[in-house]
């Protein structure tokens, strides 16, 4: 069974507030730039908050396609844009809660944190989450 809209939602979140939060914990510290763990938290909890919008807009896109499923491949790849959108935001400062002007994250210590969160959640959800819970692939990918 393909993962449903809210499924797909009940997911990232999940994933962001137990994957993310764990490995932002984890990288802070040493991310380059020294940023604190109330900006990164900002950060994903930014991520968290777009990335349920870009599903809305995900699944629009899912509706013109003939089988209506996203290919793995393409979960990957929307970090490409899901990262560049919040890196945007964080430029034109309109992240709320982080003091600007903005210097408390550079670059690559976004990158990095990013980049390692999205790669972790998605090869975890493609493979070992299939195993201990494999009726959550029955439930359209709902948590309850």
């Amino acid at each position: 069974m393909l993962p449903t809209l809210n499924g797909r939602i009940q997911t990232r979140i999940f994933m962001l507030v137990v994957f993310g939060g764990l490995i932002t914990l984890v990288l802070t510290p040493i991310l380059p730039g020294d940023p604190d763990y109330r900006t990164t938290y900002l950060i994903l909890a930014a991520v968290l908050v777009l990335g349920v919008l870009w599903e809305l807009v995900y699944h629009a896109i899912q509706q013109l396609r003939w089988e209506k499923d996203w290919p793995t491949m393409f979960g990957l790849i929307t970090a490409l844009n899901e990262g560049a959108l919040v890196w945007l935001l964080l430029d034109l400062e309109l992240v709320p809660g982080i003091d600007y002007p903005y210097d408390g994250v550079p670059f690559w210590a976004f990158f990095i944190d990013f980049s390692v969160i999205w790669l972790v959640i998605w090869i975890w959800t493609n493979g070992p989450m299939r195993v201990p819970f494999i009726r959550w692939r029955f439930f359209g990918g709902r948590i309850i």
